[in-house]
């Protein structure tokens, strides 16, 4: 769904075919697929259908399946939960459509983990579909409730009967760091009822389920306290594209804006501050200037700087932070690639250069990969607009690394 609302069920179709002949291929001996919950016999949408069609695909190779559905997963890396969590957490008063009081059994992160293992460790399971969710059976209007309980938010819920899925995609788009394409599928879902039809994997697997509320509280707790190795956000948007240096490119049209400032600041304070950009510290100079960028990334239907980042120091390869992708991350060396909409291939890279006479070299370089003609006029067209923000961004870095050079 990352990779645009349209086509998803071809190509979710298209891949499971291809795992189940690579599977069967390489001598795999049993698929554990976590599809979604949802009754066949009913009318449903889009984004649940294709979860079914995924296990049926699966199951017709010849390695065994182990299907798990669940509903929503209670956690950081689930973007069910992240929708519900800033829908609650931004809006004192939300306007909902009726399918907030639809049923559904939610599931704790830790315990669909559980379930994994255990059926891993349980060849009984091989060839069965289960049903896998929480101990309580709520709809979404109690479950936005119950989070605001936790975070004690006072939120009034009012239900309306014209708000479509569509609308409420882009609604969620603009509030959440959930894109439009993988909102609209799974807003449609939530009309249908996701509650598990069978107890059997419970009576094959039994482990004890954590309910709802300390779910959450778990979670919030855990956001907390910087203990998620991992988060929503980290997950690719769309296909990952293929791996270009963009230190390789410049005879291939590469455009380029590249700024380098000699100081006395140390190399591990420069390491230090632009670990620390994006999120909740910014980009160290005309703030204003990214949220409006922001702003019109989330219109054309990108994510925004909502996204934030994992940690606010700490990096490792693969994070999101606000709407770039750290691609390389070294004592010396910083790279970003675009994930915001632009009519081309951008990066944003900072090297730290030691030099002999203990001064450093900090070089901000600004890469783009323009597509034919329309990238050329977004590059030259905001070509005044990224000299400004450029210039005092590297600016910004090097004065923050100096004054914490000097404070130490």
């Amino acid at each position: 769904m990352g990779d645009g609302e349209k086509g998803f069920v071809e190509r979710e179709k298209q891949s499971a075919e291809k795992f189940a002949r690579a599977a069967s291929d390489q001598g795999i001996q049993r698929i554990i697929y976590l599809g979604g919950l949802g009754q066949r016999n009913t009318e449903t949408s889009a984004h649940i259908a294709s979860r079914h069609q995924t296990g049926d695909v699966l199951r017709s190779g010849t390695v065994p399946v182990t299907e798990l559905r669940a509903a929503m997963i209670v956690g950081s890396g689930s973007a069910s939960f992240e929708m519900l969590r800033h829908l609650t957490e931004k809006l004192p008063i939300m306007i909902c459509p009726r399918w907030i009081e639809t049923r559904t059994q939610p599931i704790y992160i830790d315990d669909v983990l559980a379930y994994l293992i255990a059926a891993l460790e349980t060849p009984e399971t091989a060839g069965r579909i289960l049903d896998i969710g929480g101990p309580d059976v709520v709809n979404y209007r109690q479950m936005m409730l119950t989070y605001a309980a936790v975070k004690s938010l006072r939120r009034i819920i009012i239900t309306v009967p014209v708000l479509t899925p569509r609308l409420s995609a882009y609604w969620v788009n603009l509030v959440t760091p959930i894109p439009a394409s993988i909102a609209f599928p799974l807003i449609e879902g939530l009309k249908t009822e996701m509650v598990c039809e069978n107890d059997e994997a419970n009576r094959l697997m039994p482990i004890p389920l954590t309910p709802f509320r300390e779910a959450v509280e778990r979670t919030i707790r855990a956001t907390q306290d910087l203990e998620i190795p991992t988060r929503w956000t980290g997950a690719q948007l769309g296909a990952v594209p293929r791996y270009v240096d963009p230190n390789t490119l410049p005879t291939h049209g590469l455009l380029l804006d590249r700024k380098v400032i000699v100081t006395s600041a140390s190399a591990q304070a420069l390491h230090l501050a632009t670990a620390r950009i994006g999120g909740a510290v910014g980009w160290y100079y005309g703030d204003w200037l990214w949220m409006i960028r922001g702003v019109i990334d989330q219109i054309l239907g990108g994510v925004g700087l909502r996204r934030g980042r994992r940690h606010p120091e700490q990096i490792a390869v693969g994070d999101a932070i606000d709407f770039w992708r750290v691609e390389e991350f070294s004592a010396n060396r910083m790279r970003l690639r675009a994930e915001m909409m632009v009519p081309g291939r951008a990066w944003l890279q900072f090297d730290i250069e030691e030099m002999p006479d203990g001064k450093c070299s900090f070089i901000q370089t600004a890469y783009f990969q323009p597509a034919p003609f329309w990238g050329q006029l977004y590059w030259y067209a905001l070509m005044p607009i990224h000299l400004f923000v450029f210039h005092g961004m590297i600016h910004g870095i090097v004065g923050w690394a100096s004054r914490y050079e000097a404070e130490k």
